[in-house]
């Protein structure tokens, strides 16, 4: 088959892509080896917020007595939460192939890579093999759990993100190594139904990349939840020729043994750049990345990369946003589009974390920016002095902004807290309006609402705190 466009790779990136070529008016095909949707709505983003979900209602009926009520006879179903978690992604993927029925765009299922005439090939899960033409490639095969040979994941006591989200039973205890995103979900999920987790960070302080107060303030609320905490460690090496796993872990103070029924490794990802053709089709990778420019083009004419497998924030968020501006610099370039798309801002990409208490940022933190010389004001606000936290039984946490002081840019927000996660746009428009202090103050704030933190964290930074 000929095409205008083929996607290989059904993620958030790639279905993103494959509608917005569709809706422009292009002949597109998405190529994909296993469940429309990928990793993310199938094995990460979606599933794991289901399971998320349960966690947290099982937290809320042993807390029922702070609400007035009395909840007697309850305890977690773990089978029935994993069920759950995987109905929620298979409905999810059901609609992904709505879309594309909608779209009328074509799906390949089978493995797809380039071959030296820049075609696709597809092997089918018959082992058939099918050719595919298309005008433009658009390569999003996302990423994997990445392994350490040190820690080899043999998927029953060494498991990555896919399999601790459909272990065949609860595991009494359990070692997080790793305390990025996926660490520390997993860790408050299997905390707070009964198992004992422990988390090895190998950086000095938890979620590493997120400023240094909500990595104090997090690791604050996971001790008080009875999760152990261990920072300037690294796992050397593991047994898992007993019944459960041993792990040889190097501290500060010398070595020691842990010894769980199951160890997550969550030590970051890495992308799918094997068997897809680059070298056939001589595309540039370097650090085990694909090469691109703004527009995600890859040094091949007619062939792009965007998402996990490009030098961008591995974040679904981002490739869906990378995919359309792709397609829209494809289009423009061919007149099927007014105008080229703005190239994505990659330090205005907010991130967030749905463990409780959940973490969201976008901008920079307070030590990159007086690291990039900005006299600052900062402003932090505590949920303990929202009356819509204390309502809710959600004291914990507090937004922290950061602004220039000599102009009133917004240079960063950090939050952790109950519903964090829903606040945060808010700052990334701002910014992107390049949104002074004064605005913000000057734009009303719903009360009573966990969002007017934001407002009062800015009138914290400006010494006119009206609530502390």
């Amino acid at each position: 088959m000929a095409y205008d466009l083929i996607v290989v790779g059904s993620g958030p990136g790639g279905y993103v892509a494959a509608i917005r070529a569709s809706q422009l008016g292009y002949k597109t095909a998405i190529v994909e080896k296993e469940s429309l949707g990928g990793i993310c709505l199938n094995w990460g983003c979606i599933p794991t917020k289901a399971l998320l979900k349960s966690a947290s209602v099982f937290e809320n009926f042993t807390h029922a007595a702070d609400y007035g009520i009395i909840a007697t006879d309850f305890k977690p179903d773990f089978g029935a939460m994993i069920k759950r978690s995987r109905g929620v992604a298979d409905k999810m993927s059901k609609g992904i192939q709505f879309l594309m029925k909608k779209n009328k765009i074509d799906v390949l299922m089978g493995m797809g890579k380039l071959n030296a005439k820049k075609e696709v090939e597809v092997t089918g899960t018959d082992g058939v093999v099918t050719v595919h033409q298309a005008r433009h490639v658009i390569l999003a095969t996302g990423a994997r759990s990445r392994q350490l040979p040190n820690l080899p994941q043999d998927g029953k006591k060494v498991v990555g993100y896919r399999e601790a989200m459909t272990l065949p039973e609860q595991p009494k205890t359990m070692i997080v190594v790793g305390s990025g995103a996926i660490g520390v979900e997993f860790a408050y999920f299997y905390n707070s139904i009964g198992t004992k987790v422990t988390v090895v960070e190998f950086l000095p302080r938890i979620v590493p990349v997120e400023d240094e107060d909500i990595s104090k303030e997090l690791e604050k609320s996971f001790k008080k939840k009875g999760i152990t905490i261990m920072t300037n460690a690294s796992v050397e090496k593991v047994d898992t020729t007993g019944a459960g796993v041993k792990a040889t872990v190097k501290t500060a103070t010398g070595e020691v043994i842990l010894e769980a029924d199951v160890l997550l490794s969550a030590v970051g990802i890495a992308a799918n750049i094997e068997n897809i053709g680059l070298e056939a089709a001589a595309i540039a990778t370097d650090k085990g990345r694909v090469t691109v420019d703004k527009y995600y083009k890859t040094n091949v004419d007619g062939i792009y990369a965007i998402g996990d497998i490009t030098p961008g924030q591995a974040l679904a968020h981002v490739a869906s946003k990378e995919a359309i501006i792709c397609v829209e610099a494809i289009a423009n370039k061919e007149g099927k589009y007014k105008h080229m798309p703005e190239p994505l801002d990659y330090g205005n990409v907010p991130g967030c974390t749905y463990c409780v208490p959940e973490i969201a940022s976008v901008g920079m933190t307070e030590k990159q920016a007086k690291e990039a010389g900005y006299e600052l004001k900062v402003g932090k606000f505590p949920f303990s002095a929202s009356g819509k936290a204390t309502a809710s039984g959600a004291q914990e946490g507090f937004v922290k902004v950061i602004f220039d002081a000599k102009y009133g840019e917004w240079l960063g927000t950090h939050m952790i807290g109950y519903n964090v996660t829903e606040m945060i746009a808010e700052t990334v428009v701002a910014r992107k309006l390049e949104t002074t202090w004064q605005e913000v103050l000057d734009s009303i704030h719903p009360h009573p609402t966990m969002s007017e933190g934001i407002k009062d964290a800015v009138e914290v930074a400006l010494g006119e705190a009206i609530h502390l």
